[in-house]
C-alpha cells in the first residue's frame, strides 16, 4: 500500500512539475521579440551579440582591451573595469544598430555572471539589469565556461552528450556535456592555465621586443615563433603529472622548467638587457610540444573513463575543444591526431568564437530559451560569482578509477 501511495504521489508531483514548466515556458513566450541579446564582460573584452530565435547571428560587436593590457604587462582589474564601463553602452548600441533592431525586438538578455574577474562581471550584470528594468525584458544568467563548451553547436551538428576540453588563459578542464545545463567535470588545472603559461613565458622571453610579436598575445607569439624552430628537441621538458592517474592538469612546473632553460641559455650567451637568446624559436616549440603532450595525455584518460562508465555512447564519440588556446593549431592538431586514433570526431568553434565574445553568450542564452531554463524576471536575486566550478564533479571518481594510459606519440 505504501509503495502504491508513493508511486501515486510521484506521478502527481511529476504532472504538476510538467504543467508548471509548460506554464513558465508559455509565460516567457509572451515576451515580445524574436532574438536574444548577449553581453560578455567576464575578463578584458566587452562583447555583445544578437542571435535570432532560429539560431542566426544577426550582429556582433567587441571592444578589445588587448593592447592596453599588453602595455601594462598583464590585466589590471581596475583598468579592465573602467574600460568596460566606458564601452559597454556604445558596444550594445552598436550591436543593435548593426542588426537594425531595437530592444523591443529582443526576447531576453543573456549575460555572463560567472566565473571571471569580479570587477568586470559586475559591469555586465548592472548594465543587463538596467536594460531589463527599462525595457521589461527577462534575464538569462550565463556560466562563462558552459558558453564556451556549447559555442561549437552554433555551426556544427553536435548532439549531447560529448566530451569537452576547455583551454584558455584562465581555465583548463575536461568535462562531459550531458545537456545544456548538465556538465560532469572530469579534470581541471591544479594551478595555472596554459594560456597564462604562454603569456608569462612570452613576456620573460622578451618576445614583445620583436616587431611582429609586439601587438599579439603571448600564446600567438609562442605559436608563431615555434613555427620557425629548427631543433626543438635540444630542450628536454618533462611530461607533467605523468605519475598521477587522473585527468587533472599541472602547468606551473612546466613554466618553471622553461624559465630555467631560458635562464641557462642567457648565461651561456651572456644575454643582457632586451636581447633574446638565439634558440628562442626552439624553446617556444619545445614548450608548445610539452603543453600538447600534457593535454593529449589527460584527454586520452578522459576518453577511457567515459568509455568505462558509459558516459558517451560508442556511436557518438565527440570532442569539442574551445577557449582561447583552442585557436592554437598545433595543439588542436595534436588533439585531432588523438581523436583519429580513438575513433572520436573533433570540433572547435570558429576562431573568433574561441576567445571571449558576446556571440557565445547570446547562443547559450538561446539554447536556454529553447528549453525554458534559467529565464528570470526577478533580477534582484541575480548576482555575480567570481569563482564557480563547472557542473557536477566526477574528479574523485576518475582518481579512484586509476586508469593507466600509454602515452601516445603525437605525429603531426
Amino acid at each position: 500500500m505504501m509503495n502504491y501511495t508513493r508511486s501515486l504521489f510521484n506521478c502527481v508531483t511529476q504532472k504538476f512539475i510538467q504543467q508548471r514548466k509548460i506554464k513558465i515556458f508559455n509565460n516567457h513566450r509572451n515576451y515580445s521579440g524574436s532574438a536574444i541579446l548577449g553581453i560578455e564582460t567576464s575578463c578584458d573584452d566587452t562583447g555583445c551579440a544578437i542571435v535570432s530565435h532560429d539560431g542566426k547571428l544577426l550582429s556582433e560587436s567587441l571592444h578589445s582591451q588587448n593592447l592596453m593590457h599588453l602595455r601594462n604587462g598583464g590585466i589590471i582589474p581596475d583598468v579592465a573595469q573602467d574600460l568596460h564601463k566606458k564601452y559597454i553602452e556604445p558596444t550594445v548600441n552598436d550591436t543593435l544598430q548593426k542588426a537594425k533592431l531595437t530592444m523591443q525586438d529582443i526576447s531576453a538578455i543573456a549575460v555572463t555572471l560567472r566565473p571571471g574577474l569580479a570587477l568586470s562581471l559586475v559591469v555586465g550584470m548592472k548594465y543587463a539589469k538596467y536594460l531589463s528594468r527599462l525595457h521589461k525584458k527577462p534575464i538569462i544568467p550565463i556560466h562563462h565556461m558552459e558558453a564556451h563548451a556549447l559555442a561549437a553547436r552554433m555551426h556544427h551538428n553536435i548532439s549531447f552528450p560529448f566530451l569537452v576540453s576547455l583551454i584558455s588563459g584562465g581555465h583548463c578542464l575536461l568535462a562531459v556535456a550531458q545537456d545544456v545545463n548538465h556538465f560532469q567535470l572530469l579534470g581541471q588545472s591544479m594551478d595555472i592555465a596554459p594560456g597564462e603559461v604562454f603569456d608569462k613565458v612570452a613576456r620573460r622571453m622578451k618576445l614583445r621586443n620583436i616587431a611582429e610579436y609586439s601587438k599579439i598575445c603571448g600564446g600567438q607569439a609562442i605559436e608563431l615563433a615555434a613555427s620557425k624552430a629548427t631543433n626543438p628537441h635540444v630542450f628536454k621538458l618533462p611530461l607533467a603529472r605523468a605519475e598521477y592517474r587522473d585527468c587533472n592538469f599541472n602547468f606551473n612546473g612546466l613554466k618553471t622548467s622553461v624559465i630555467y632553460q631560458l635562464h641557462r641559455k642567457e648565461q651561456d650567451h651572456n644575454i643582457v638587457a632586451d636581447k633574446l637568446i638565439l634558440e628562442v624559436n626552439d624553446l617556444c616549440a619545445a614548450l608548445l610540444m610539452a603543453v600538447s603532450r600534457h593535454l593529449v595525455h589527460r584527454t586520452q584518460r578522459a576518453m577511457e573513463f567515459c568509455e568505462q562508465n558509459n558516459l558517451i555512447p560508442k556511436d557518438n564519440k565527440q570532442l569539442v575543444v574551445s577557449g582561447g588556446v583552442a585557436c592554437n593549431n598545433y595543439i588542436f592538431n595534436a588533439l585531432t591526431y588523438l581523436c583519429g586514433e580513438s575513433d572520436y570526431k573533433i570540433y572547435r568553434p570558429l576562431p573568433k568564437l574561441c576567445t571571449d565574445n558576446g556571440v557565445m553568450i547570446a547562443w547559450n542564452g538561446l539554447e536556454k530559451w529553447r528549453r525554458s531554463i534559467d529565464i528570470t524576471t526577478d533580477i534582484s536575486k541575480l548576482d555575480i560569482q567570481a569563482a564557480s566550478p563547472l557542473g557536477e564533479s566526477l574528479i574523485n571518481e576518475v582518481v579512484n578509477a586509476k586508469i593507466p594510459t600509454k602515452l601516445m606519440k603525437i605525429k603531426i
